[in-house]
């Protein structure tokens, strides 16, 4: 599947944020502490993280050194800096909590529309480009959004927009091995995503590959965010390695999360 244009990223990121901001714009305050599928997190804590973490891709966009300070205190506390960081945040009266999101959500979008197209971002993992950036900050609005729709009951409506969670999701299948210490199998697998709309599928790897992984793009990107349990979900393997690699997917950074439950629902 060829890549979104930058200008493509960048709108889709901003969508993305809108369409959240609809969800938690008109909640009550008492709303805010809800408690979401993520344990210990309330809405707040959703909110703040994504605040937190977009101001940290802005600090990578525009002060170098002061991301590398940013770095160096999270290696201090690599098992706690996330959830500080969200505790800080949630603390906030939701108001506030609300506008200085905002503010950082339109920050961002102004760094990354200047940023050089082929400048390298210094960030947690690898340097990535400005476009990488935006993905990331997408996936990332795009799950915890999902954790706020699921604690206020709300079914979101998939949208195109998650061709940019399912390709991060096919490109760190390696990392998931690698963060659990284990050796990924040699090759790519093919992977074949039904998009939203039902009419186009989103493919990745060889078309005469081996291992092979079909299903509903919303199924897969809810399975590398670790959003739902594989149980769950309409996704089908072809082969040893790939079906177990659907046991262990993750699109994000950062150690192996516990994942979801199943709920028997499918």
């Amino acid at each position: 599947m060829p890549e979104p244009s930058v200008v493509a990223v960048f709108a889709d990121l901003r969508e993305e944020g809108r369409e959240l901001d609809s969800l938690v714009g008109g909640l009550a305050g008492s709303e805010w502490a809800r408690p979401t599928p993520a344990e210990g997190w309330s809405v707040a804590h959703q909110i703040a993280h994504l605040h937190w973490t977009d101001r940290a891709a802005l600090l990578a966009l525009t002060d170098a050194e002061g991301f590398a300070r940013e770095v160096e205190a999270a290696l201090e506390a690599p098992d706690s800096f996330v959830d500080e960081g969200a505790e800080e945040g949630a603390r906030l009266a939701p108001a506030e909590l609300l506008a200085r999101w905002r503010a950082g959500r339109r920050e961002l979008d102004r760094a990354l529309d200047a940023a050089a197209p082929d400048a390298r971002f210094p960030w947690y993992g690898p340097p990535m480009k400005a476009a990488s950036m935006a993905s990331a900050r997408l996936m990332e609005t795009w799950a915890h959004g999902q954790d706020v729709a699921d604690a206020l009951g709300v079914r979101r409506v998939p949208t195109a927009r998650l061709r940019h969670v399912a390709r991060i999701g096919v490109r760190a299948r390696d990392y998931a091995y690698a963060v659990r210490g284990l050796v990924a199998p040699p090759g790519e697998f093919r992977v074949e995503l039904t998009a939203p709309d039902g009419a186009e599928v989103w493919a990745y790897g060889p078309g005469d590959a081996g291992q092979r992984i079909t299903g509903p793009a919303l199924d897969f990107c809810l399975l590398v965010t670790q959003r739902a349990h594989r149980a769950d979900l309409a996704l089908t393997a072809v082969g040893a390695d790939a079906d177990r690699w659907l046991d262990i997917a993750q699109a994000f950074a950062g150690p192996a999360g516990p994942g979801r439950e199943a709920r028997g629902t499918r």
